[in-house]
Formats: structure tokens, sequence, C-alpha cells
């Protein structure tokens, strides 16, 4: 490939990501300021390109010279991965998100009768009944509480967990695992732990469906494998795995991140509120405004791809980087701004191509309902006086580690 007048990664110096994500929004500004593809550091020293523009993202995202499959990224091909490297499971873990081609259309096309409009539409009453419940409990502390640990968090976690029929006491354990799984600030000790401790949770999970099977999709998977010998029982652990994190993670930061926007802009949520915009709407604009994932690692060039005025090899790896995506003015006019009467335009938010989320019709469902219920029984909501939140952690997962709220 003839590119004389493009940059490679020996041309240019790598950005160090904040693994903490303590402001990404301004990272991401700088990621698209430098181009569509800027040269980052990742935890561990480890140099990826980051894809922050809209365009280029979608392309890249569809595009068949970029797998996800790490036999192709010539730095874990090589060995070259430092021991214990945090973010090694989202490399490793055998699954649709490591999987190209026939194997992913396999592994897909399993978990993917669980995600079936007509399936999404069947679990809209007890979402609703888990919805009340839990405003139940929220109407008891009478005045200021924690918005995400007592309802943005429960209501997304009890739905995938009896989707794949886990007790409540493995959905809060599961959770601590996945958080440190997520948050590109672990340890390298806390993360291998938290991979080990998932996959040893999830693996007695399914010993025991295996001994007893129940109406869930852990049963059914199970007996897809054995029915077919097309999952084998690493593909099995590290899918329920996948599915465990992204059904309850993504949603989570969702709710959490629409009701701080809208507690920001309350002229808008009075509009929400009288009728002039959907829930639906707030759901997409806070879906590209905040996202929920910020960056997702990795994917990988299987051949010479040129972007913008850069070079990506092949062996290269690349970071989604959804969050400066959803806000590049170069596609949505006045990006910055939380605009929920704006002109609808495809974000990138729940991916793109052959890997979109299969959950987004669960996820889209589950936080229409959250916020639509919440708000009619606390029409009067308001953020509680203090410090602003935090940031959670990472600059994978995008949202706030507590968020106050009044009900009064």
């Amino acid at each position: 490939m003839d590119t004389p007048d493009l940059l490679t990664a020996d041309d240019v110096h790598a950005r160090r990501l904040d693994p903490f994500g303590r402001d990404q929004h301004a990272e991401n500004a700088r990621l698209r300021e430098a181009g569509p593809a800027e040269l980052v550091e990742l935890p561990g020293g480890v140099v990826v390109w980051a894809i922050s523009h809209h365009d280029a993202l979608q392309q890249l995202l569809n595009d068949p010279r970029v797998g996800k499959n790490a036999q192709l990224w010539t730095t874990f091909r090589e060995g070259r991965l430092p021991e214990g490297w945090p973010l090694l499971n989202f490399v490793t873990v055998p699954g649709m998100t490591t999987a190209d081609g026939d194997d992913h259309r396999r592994l897909r096309g399993l978990v993917s009768q669980a995600f079936t409009p007509r399936r999404i539409a069947e679990l809209q009453p007890r979402i609703e009944a888990l919805t009340a419940r839990l405003l139940d409990g929220v109407a008891l502390l009478e005045g200021e509480f924690d918005l995400r640990e007592h309802f943005a968090y429960p209501l997304p976690m009890q739905v995938i967990g009896e989707l794949l029929g886990l007790a409540l006491a493995e959905q809060d354990e599961l959770h601590e695992l996945s958080d440190t799984l997520v948050s590109s600030s672990a340890t390298p000790a806390a993360a291998v732990a938290a991979q080990r401790g998932l996959f040893g949770l999830l693996g007695s999970v399914v010993a025991a469906k295996r001994a007893e099977p129940g109406d869930d999709l852990t049963t059914d998977l199970i007996a897809a494998r054995e029915e077919s010998d097309r999952l084998s029982e690493e593909e099995l652990v590290g899918t329920l795995l996948l599915m465990l994190v992204a059904g309850h993670e993504t949603t989570l930061n969702l709710i959490t991140n629409a009701v701080r926007a809208l507690l920001a802009h309350p002229d808008q949520l009075r509009q929400v509120l009288d009728g002039t915009y959907s829930w639906s709407a707030v759901v997409e604009e806070t879906l590209r405004y905040d996202s929920p994932v910020g960056q997702f690692p990795l994917r990988y060039a299987s051949e010479d791809i040129a972007v913008g005025n850069v070079l990506i090899r092949r062996g290269e790896a690349l970071l989604a980087s959804y969050g400066a995506a959803g806000r590049d003015s170069g596609h949505f006019p006045d990006a910055d701004r939380f605009d929920l009467g704006r002109k609808p335009a495809k974000h990138l938010s729940l991916g793109h191509g052959p890997h979109f989320c299969l959950g987004a019709g669960l996820a889209r469902l589950e936080a229409e309902t959250a916020l639509r219920e919440l708000f009619t029984r606390f029409p009067d909501l308001t953020l509680a006086d203090g410090p602003a939140p935090e940031p959670i952690g990472s600059f994978i997962s995008n949202s706030v580690r507590t968020l106050r709220v009044r009900t009064s």
C-alpha cells in the first residue's frame, strides 16, 4: 500500500489516556481535535489507535478489514502484553466480543433467541413490576437517596439476573466483580482476581443449571450446546459473562446519566412531563450526549487502513471511542448541548455493524420504563445539595459513582 503522506505509529507520540476517567468529555474533545484516529497509551503502556470521529468510527465498525479476534493483534500474538494486564479479559474472553465470521454468527445466533422483539415485549410487565417495587422502596427513604444504588442498579441487574436464572445473592457478588472488570484503573492483581471470581461463579451457575434445569437462558444455552455441540464450555461461560456485564452495567449507566441530564436541564424535563418530548427521545439523546460506554477495547486491523491523515497498519489495535463520537460536532450540530428537540441522528453508543448490541432493545425498554415511572412517581425530583458526583473510575464505563437526589 503506497501511502507516503500518511503518518504511522512510528511518527507520532501516544497520548496517555487517564485510566481513572476523571473527565472523559474533556479528554474526548482533545482526541477529536487531534483527528479521527489518535495514538493513545492504555494502562500498562499498551499503545492503540482511538477512533473518535463519528463517521470514521461508523465506517471501521462495519469494515471487513477490522476484526475482534486477538490473534490479529501483533502485540498479543507475540506475547508482548504486560503480565496481569487489567484489560486482558476484554481481549481473551471466549464469546461474541472476541469472535469473527462464522464463529461470531454461530454464537450470536444462539443468544439472539433471547432478544427477539417478541421476547423483549413479553418482559415489559415484569420490568414494570420490578420498577414499581423499587420505587416503593425509594418512597420509604423519605427524601435524599443515591439513585444509582437504590434504583438504577437493581432494576437492570434483576432483569438480567432473572433472564440468566441467577439467585439474588449471586447477583450482588457478580455485580461487584464486574465493576472491577470494567474499571480501567483496577490493579493487575484486582483485575485477575475479578476475572477468576466471575468465571468461577458463572461456572458454578452452569453446573447447577445442568443438574437442575430451569426456565432461563442459561439452561437454554446449555441445551443448545449439548444437543448440537455448537458451544464449548468456555464459550458458554464467556457468553454468560458478556450478557451479565453488558446486560446491567450499560443500562445502569444509561439510567443514571439520563436522570442526571434531565435534572440539570429542568426546562427540558418539564417538556417531557407535559408530553412535548418522549421518553424514547430522552434515552436516545442520553446515549449520544453521555454514552454509558466511553471507550471499548479492542478491534484489530487485518490490513493497512488509512484513517484521516494516519495509516493504521495491519496488526495494530483500535479503541472504539463511543463517548467521543457522540459529541462529534462534525456530525451532530451543537454536539455538547443536551437537546431533546434535535433532529434525530443515529448515534453509535450501542455499536454498529456485525457487533451491534444484541440487548439494545431490552436496554431501551428498561431505561424508558425506569425514567417514565420514576418521574411519574416523583415529578419534583431534584439533585441533592453537595459536591459534584465523582466519575466511576474508568475510561471504559462512563457515569458517576453516586447520584444523590431528593424526592421532595
